[in-house]
């Protein structure tokens, strides 16, 4: 379940730097040009499509939001945190920027974000929110979350 967690984060952070993509960064706390519909943060970028702001760590410096949903993250430098689901940790680590195609409750195309399981890396390739759970899509397997373990962002170690 953790391992999903994890991957579904994972793939919302590549989903929304892939959806801020545009030629022109924007600030957090700013909005998105008129033509991709006022955004405001990548955090709200994140809720306007029905998934959990904690699936970017705190500190988002910037982030492009293009029309076709291509998203592009800008963190302050690389973030590594755990998160704990069902007695089990799993570590997942970001880029200093992260992208992804994000859409109503989903996000594609994730790049940027990797979750530790077992004792391998392995990177997130989707993330897809199934009502009260986020499965997110690893390289060889799919890991359940429930939406709550995402509920805050993380700070980054």
């Amino acid at each position: 379940m953790a391992m999903q967690h994890l991957t579904l984060l994972g793939v919302l952070m590549v989903s929304i730097l892939h959806a801020v993509s545009s030629t022109e960064a924007t600030p957090a706390n700013s909005t998105v040009p008129a033509e991709v519909d006022a955004a405001g943060t990548a955090y709200d970028v994140l809720e306007q499509n029905n998934l959990p702001r904690g699936l970017l760590p705190q500190g988002v410096q910037s982030y492009v939001l293009h029309a076709g949903g291509a998203l592009e993250v800008t963190l302050p430098g690389e973030c590594s945190f755990f998160v704990s689901v069902a007695g089990k940790r799993f570590q997942f680590r970001y880029a200093s920027r992260v992208s992804g195609v994000i859409k109503s409750g989903s996000i594609s195309s994730v790049s940027g974000v990797r979750v530790q399981a077992a004792f391998a890396w392995l990177g997130i390739s989707q993330v897809q929110r199934a009502g009260d759970q986020l499965n997110i899509q690893l390289e060889k397997s799919t890991q359940s979350f429930p939406v709550s373990a995402f509920a805050q962002s993380p700070s980054c170690s």
